[in-house]
C-alpha cells in the first residue's frame, strides 16, 4: 500500500482512537453526572471537584474526532450528520447544559445549586442517552426496519449504565470514607446492567448486521476473536471482585477503573473490526469516504501539530490534579 492510499487509514485511525479516548474520559464524567441525585449536598460538592480540572480536556478529544471525519472524510461526515441530526443536536444541547450548570453552580447562592445540580444530571442523561443512540445507529448501518430502533434504543440504554459504572470506579479512585463507600455501592449496583446490556447487544449486533454476522463467525476468525469477549468477561468479573475487597478501599483503589478501560477498548477493537474497512458500514469504504491525497497531506500537517499538544495537555491536566479530590475553587 503506497502512502498516498494508507493516509485514508491513518485518519480512520486517528478519528477512531479519538473518540476511544473521548468515551472513556467523558464517559466517566458524565457518569459522575448521572450519580448526581444520588449523593448528598456536601457529596455533590466532591462529586463536581473530582472531575473539575478534567472535564474541558476530556470533551477536546470528541471536538477532534468529528473535527477530522469533517475534513478527512467529508463524503461519509454528510451521510453521517443527516442521518443523526436530532441525537446530535440533542447530545450538544446536552453537553451545553453541563457546562452552564457546571460553572453556575458553583458561583449560584445555596438555594439556586439543586436547580443547577438537577441540570447538571439533564444534561448528563441527554448527552449519554444521546450518544448510545448514535452509537447504534452508526454500527447498524443506518438500517431502516424496526429491529434498527430497537437495537439502537438498546445500546441508547446500556451506555448511560456503562458510564455511570465507569463513574462511581472514578469516584472510587478519586475519593475516601464514607463517599468512597457509597461509590463502590454504586459501581455493584451499576455493574449487572451493564454485563446484562453488554452480552444482549454482542447477541443481537450480529443479528443486525450481515457484515458483522460474517466478521465474526466464521472459521478460523472465530477462534483467534474469541479472546476479546472472553478477555472483557475476565476484566469485568475481576472488577465485580475487587469491589468486594478491602484492597480498593487503599493502595488498589485505582484498579477497577484501569479494567473497565479495558473493557471500553476490547469493545473499540471489536468494533474496528467489524466495521473495517468502511467508514459506513456497509456505505462507504475509507477510500471512497476520503479527501483527496493532496488534501489529506494538508491536514496531515495540522493534526501532527494539534493532536501532540491536546495529548500533552490532556496528560499535563491529569498529571498535575492526580490524587484524591479536594474542594474545587474558583478564583
Amino acid at each position: 500500500m503506497s502512502f498516498d492510499e494508507s493516509l485514508p487509514v491513518i485518519f480512520m485511525a486517528l478519528m477512531g482512537v479519538s473518540m476511544l479516548i473521548y468515551v472513556i474520559s467523558d464517559g466517566y464524567d458524565l457518569g459522575v453526572g448521572l450519580l448526581m441525585p444520588r449523593a448528598s449536598a456536601v457529596e455533590k460538592d466532591v462529586l463536581i471537584a473530582s472531575i473539575g480540572p478534567f472535564w474541558d480536556a476530556n470533551e477536546t478529544w470528541l471536538v477532534l474526532g468529528i473535527g477530522i471525519l469533517l475534513v478527512a472524510f467529508p463524503k461519509a461526515h454528510g451521510l453521517v450528520l443527516t442521518q443523526l441530526y436530532m441525537p446530535v443536536a440533542l447530545m450538544l444541547v446536552g453537553l451545553i447544559l453541563r457546562g452552564v450548570a457546571f460553572d453556575f453552580r458553583v458561583k449560584a447562592k445555596a438555594a439556586r445549586k439543586p436547580m443547577w445540580d438537577r441540570l447538571f444530571f439533564a444534561g448528563s442523561l441527554l448527552a449519554s442517552v444521546s450518544q448510545g443512540w448514535m452509537l447504534g445507529r452508526y454500527v447498524s448501518g443506518f438500517g431502516e426496519g424496526w429491529n434498527y430502533p430497537v437495537f439502537a434504543g438498546a445500546i441508547a440504554l446500556a451506555l448511560p449504565a456503562a458510564y455511570v459504572l465507569m463513574g462511581a470506579a472514578w469516584l472510587v479512585m478519586k475519593t475516601e470514607g464514607e463517599l468512597q463507600e457509597r461509590a463502590i455501592h454504586w459501581a455493584k449496583l451499576a455493574w449487572w446492567p451493564v454485563v446484562v446490556g453488554m452480552v444482549l447487544i454482542s447477541l443481537a449486533t450480529p443479528w443486525i448486521s450481515e457484515t458483522v454476522r460474517e466478521r465474526w463467525f466464521s472459521l478460523p476468525e472465530i477462534i483467534a476473536l474469541m479472546v476479546i469477549p472472553l478477555t472483557t468477561a475476565i476484566a469485568l468479573g475481576t472488577a465485580r471482585v475487587l469491589l468486594d475487597k478491602p484492597i480498593v478501599r487503599g493502595a488498589l483503589c485505582w484498579l477497577p477503573f484501569v479494567l473497565l478501560i479495558g473493557v471500553f477498548l476490547l469493545g473499540f477493537l471489536g468494533l474496528a473490526y467489524s466495521i473495517y474497512p468502511y467508514v459506513v458500514i456497509d456505505q462507504l469504504t475509507i477510500w471512497e469516504a476520503a479527501s483527496s491525497p493532496a488534501a489529506l497531506k494538508v491536514i496531515l500537517v495540522g493534526v501532527c501539530i494539534s493532536v501532540p499538544a491536546i495529548a500533552a495537555y490532556t496528560v499535563f491536566s491529569y498529571r498535575v490534579f492526580w490524587g484524591k479530590a479536594t474542594e474545587l475553587r474558583y478564583g
